[in-house]
């Protein structure tokens, strides 16, 4: 007996989602080929300039299938002091020398925290963590 629901595709939005399924039927992704495999099609979809509504429903479950994957069967360490300051730094659009002055850490202790030569102390962590406002376990994760 059909079932009727409450969210259907017509017309353009209908045939674009079954030809997204016809391309790379939605399953639970179940190895690491697999979700290379999903991860092309989503590369793909996100390249596009505009995606209609059944693309977009598409992709999304998609993703949702992947991030499931990647929640149960990759692991990701924790950011480096180096990558994590980067990021602060990139973020906030300043400079090394920019946080320097409007910190007080010098310039030789973040130029070897970013070279990846010495990790964050507990002090650089409290005047970073205010400078950028952010809580301390965001830098405080490879103590």
């Amino acid at each position: 007996m059909p079932v009727a629901y409450a969210f259907r595709f017509q017309g353009k939005a209908r045939d674009s989602y079954l030809n997204c399924i016809l391309e790379f039927p939605l399953t639970t992704i179940v190895s690491d080929a697999h979700l290379a495999a999903a991860q092309k099609v989503i590369d793909r979809l996100l390249a596009a300039r505009k995606l209609d509504r059944g693309q977009e429903a598409y992709l999304d479950a998609l993703s949702n299938l992947t991030a499931s994957y990647e929640d149960e069967h990759v692991q990701i360490g924790p950011a480096s002091d180096a990558d994590m300051l980067r990021h602060l730094l990139d973020a906030k659009g300043v400079t090394q020398a920019e946080l320097h002055r409007e910190t007080g850490i010098s310039k030789s202790s973040l130029s070897e925290v970013l070279a990846g030569k010495k990790p964050l102390s507990r002090q650089m962590i409290r005047r970073l963590a205010e400078y950028f406002g952010v809580d301390v376990s965001v830098l405080a994760g490879n103590l």
